[in-house]
């Protein structure tokens, strides 16, 4: 397993990267949304989640596309954009089931249990996955 990671850290180095840049969008949307002075979801933290995880969505795929795995060949575009999607659409909702969890189960309300339950614990969570399957489904080797 330590060889893999090590052959593959020029990948990951990549996709960290345009994660850094994806993370930084949802975050800042995120708060602009929900935790604001005159926030339009205020009251709907989960809401606000899905809608920066989804901007989030189309900085990454095109970082991913065209940079992470830009010698990778293409497959039929519709197909690769429906798994990146699909994917990155689990991964959101990894995310907001961990806010949902410490919001609305466990009655955490600060601005700072959100951010950490949805930007950390839950993006973080998703991160994994989100490499696993684009290695492996959305960006395949030949």
């Amino acid at each position: 397993m330590l060889r893999r990671i090590i052959a593959a850290r020029v990948e990951l180095m990549k996709f960290g990267s345009v994660g850094a840049i994806a993370y930084i969008a949802n975050l800042g949307l995120f708060n602009l949304l929900v935790h604001f002075p005159i926030s339009p979801l205020d009251d709907r933290p989960v809401t606000g989640s899905l809608l920066a995880g989804f901007v989030s969505i189309l900085v990454a795929y095109f970082g991913n596309r065209f940079w992470t795995w830009k010698d990778r060949p293409r497959r039929a575009m519709s197909r690769e954009i429906a798994l990146f999607f699909i994917i990155n659409g689990i991964g959101i909702l990894i995310s907001a089931a961990v806010l949902y969890i410490s919001r609305y189960i466990l009655g955490f309300q600060s601005a700072l249990a959100d951010n950490i339950a949805a930007n950390v614990i839950g993006i973080g969570l998703g991160t994994i996955f989100r490499f696993w399957s684009y290695r492996v489904w959305v960006f395949p080797k030949a």
